[in-house]
């Protein structure tokens, strides 16, 4: 069984393509239109060559942005994190000039972890299709994982970590330390 810190690392490439957004907006409770919105995004190659452009360019500028590390209060809605991006200038142009407004972008991250999410879950063993979650995104994530990996990187900082430096090992796991998870 992979322990939580592994599972953390391994789904890094998919949360760090979100690193604009706090935190804690991840952990947010959306409205059920904004869910339903994420949930029934369609992934193809046209909108992931824009995301990936958008991403390379916010890549570029990463080290200008403010910290979000100590945002407590998180957006309560789709619309307010893509004002968050929008607020900042050179966020905005940098995706924007790659042919997506704000909230297109933050759709797609929030789309790309929820099947990066489905993903892992079916590559479990007895994993099963989580409600409402398309097959057919899990199977474009799959397949273009090596490019969200990549595109992870670029915008990947350890400024918020508090692990970063700390070394897991496997044989170090005890399951009894994750209940109630």
């Amino acid at each position: 069984m992979l322990q939580l810190q592994k599972i953390q690392r391994l789904l890094l490439p998919v949360v760090a393509t979100a690193v604009l957004a706090p935190s804690s907006l991840l952990a947010q409770d959306f409205s059920d239109s904004d869910s339903q919105e994420i949930a029934s995004y369609v992934l193809n190659d046209a909108k992931l060559a824009k995301f990936a452009a958008a991403t390379r360019n916010l890549g570029e500028i990463t080290e200008q942005l403010p910290s979000n590390c100590d945002d407590e209060e998180g957006a309560q809605s789709l619309d307010e994190v893509a004002a968050h991006l929008d607020a900042i200038p050179d966020v905005r142009e940098a995706i924007v000039s790659a042919g997506m407004t704000s909230r297109e972008y933050v759709v797609f991250s929030f789309s790309l972890f929820q099947n990066g999410m489905a993903a892992w879950v079916l590559s479990q063993p007895g994993g099963s299709l989580p409600e409402g979650a398309s097959m057919a995104n899990v199977e474009f994530y799959r397949a273009n994982e090596a490019t969200f990996q990549e595109l992870g990187s670029l915008t990947q900082s350890d400024e918020c970590d508090d692990t970063a430096d700390d070394e897991y090992d496997d044989d170090d796991y005890d399951a009894d330390d994750d209940e109630g998870m």
